[in-house]
């Protein structure tokens, strides 16, 4: 299944935890953080402000979905 911007964080790591990486690069170093781990990747987005979008297509890349 295809990761969307309202997939939970927790979710995709849980599932691809290679993509760990990806939000790190755009400044989600608060991954352990339980919080972080039940937000969407739009709301993580907001909060960073980077673009949900870029980071969507950068994980669906990633993952081959």
């Amino acid at each position: 299944m295809a990761i969307t911007k309202n997939s939970i964080i927790g979710d995709v790591l849980d599932k691809h935890p290679e993509t760990a990486e990806l939000f790190f690069s755009i400044g989600m170093h608060c991954l352990g953080c339980p919080a972080s781990r039940g937000e969407t990747i739009e709301e993580a987005c907001m909060v960073h402000g980077a673009d949900v979008d870029a980071l969507v297509d950068s994980l669906n890349e990633a993952t081959g979905e």
